[in-house]
């Protein structure tokens, strides 16, 4: 379990910023990982207080809070209406309802975890992290970047796209042995794989939505995989094409 000295509810972003350059610091988002770890921070900050838990649609774009629950993207009319329920497919999975009201898409992200759902989705659809002070970062970037003490505002991602996901588990609300996410933007695909168990990375980036079994067989032959206890190295070298297959099938249906 995690324990921290002292909790700041900053009340600016800069304030936040600041605070957060010590190493003794530490973003506690929605805690829910976070607090399973066995760490000893001075402080924890909560941005629970800077209104960063809102689904703001733009003519291009949705743009997305650092602090928007994973049950709020999942349950969005919008955000599912404009990408055929990926998020409510890709995120229903997860835990249960009562993590995912609290769990953060920026504690998602921003961590890096190797069993990201989200991060899956969100790199195959081109999204981008919004940084305080670095600005807007694509994700595909982001993703092989070390942490560093910046803070993660928004997730943005492009609209004018069909995106599908598929995954394996070992039960219903376990973390993934492995998902595939698929995403098609005029005319060209991008497909990523996560809980390789690494973190998330873009196997294939615009290539045809129309690929045969045999081509996203040789490009899931490109990805890294390894073993641990939800599965082994062969078992998801063998399921990633089909997941890829799905998730891509997926794009086609929206």
């Amino acid at each position: 379990m995690a324990i921290y000295q002292e909790y700041i509810m900053a009340s600016t972003l800069d304030e936040a910023y600041a605070l957060n350059q010590k190493k003794s610091a530490v973003i506690v988002a929605g805690n829910m990982w976070l607090r399973m770890c066995k760490m000893r921070k001075k402080t924890a900050i909560d941005l629970s207080a800077l209104g960063l838990d809102k689904i703001e649609e733009r003519e291009d774009a949705f743009v997305i809070g650092a602090m928007t629950t994973l049950r709020q993207l999942e349950k969005s009319e919008a955000l599912n209406g404009a990408f055929g329920g990926v998020f409510e497919k890709a995120l229903s999975p997860i835990v249960g309802t009562q993590f995912r009201n609290t769990a953060t898409v920026g504690g998602s992200v921003y961590s890096r975890f190797g069993f990201s759902d989200v991060s899956t989705v969100l790199l195959a659809m081109g999204a981008s992290m919004v940084l305080h002070k670095r600005g807007e970062v694509p994700l595909e970037v982001f993703q092989q970047e070390k942490p560093d003490r910046d803070i993660l505002t928004h997730v943005v991602i492009p609209k004018g796209q069909r995106a599908g996901v598929a995954s394996v588990r070992m039960s219903e609300t376990d973390i993934p042995a492995l998902v595939c996410a698929a995403a098609v933007r005029d005319g060209k695909m991008n497909i990523a794989v996560g809980a390789r168990p690494a973190r998330a990375v873009l196997a294939a980036k615009g290539v045809s939505p129309d690929l045969t079994a045999a081509e996203l067989g040789e490009i899931a032959q490109n990805v890294m995989y390894g073993g641990n206890m939800r599965a082994g190295k062969a078992y998801r070298e063998r399921v990633a094409p089909v997941l890829m297959a799905r998730a891509a099938a997926a794009c086609r249906e929206v």
